[in-house]
């Protein structure tokens, strides 16, 4: 069990396993609210996590919207921010393993993930419209690539609730990018969000 959390006896909806799935030992690892620049004292405190175990994260808060940056021995470090806590299992930093439930994510305006299928390296997802209101242009495209490519909806448009299969190359990496444009011209973009570890991203 990491350190700095409420009492097993509170209702915590926002907990749930962080996973390590990286290849390297996570040296320090952070949680705090999305609306909060203080990331707070180390969950670990002064264990490390290797990869290939989880640790069970409660957090002291009651917030759903979390970030979460962990450290590597070593050097580096990688961050999650956004993540809808009270909608998944487990936070998986590399690749999810077989079996595995968990949701990544990030992304502001609302954008969440919902729980995922066993991972594989395959980008691709369904992006659901949570906006309830009707979009007209979806462009997705690896964070790698120099453009967004064409609009995937073509002649159609995804009304609220829909959602549209993003088909992307596997094996090229698991950060994209998504722009949409509503019907009245406004436009939203989210980049570099996680997706090998997810079956569909809620855009709201």
């Amino acid at each position: 069990m990491a350190g700095g959390f409420v009492p097993a006896s509170a209702e915590a909806q926002n907990r749930f396993w962080l996973v390590n799935n990286t290849g390297r030992v996570i040296e320090q690892a952070y949680v705090s609210s999305s609306r909060v620049e203080d990331w707070g004292p180390d969950i670990l405190g002064t264990s490390v996590l290797p990869s290939g175990n989880r640790v069970w994260v409660t957090p002291s808060f009651g917030d759903c919207v979390l970030d979460v940056r962990v450290t590597y021995q070593g050097g580096g470090e990688e961050r999650r921010m956004q993540v809808n806590a009270c909608n998944i299992s487990q936070i998986v930093f590399g690749r999810a393993g077989a079996g595995a439930g968990a949701s990544v994510g990030g992304g502001g305006a609302g954008a969440t993930v919902s729980p995922g299928r066993p991972a594989a390296a395959n980008p691709s997802f369904y992006l659901r419209n949570g906006t309830g209101v009707t979009i007209r242009e979806v462009y997705v495209s690896l964070s790698s690539d120099s453009n967004w490519g064409g609009d995937r909806l073509g002649q159609n448009v995804l009304q609220p609730n829909q959602r549209l299969q993003v088909s992307l190359p596997a094996g090229r990496g698991c950060n994209v990018d998504i722009r949409v444009v509503y019907m009245d011209g406004r436009a939203g973009e989210r980049r570099g969000l996680e997706t090998c570890s997810l079956a569909e991203v809620i855009w709201r």
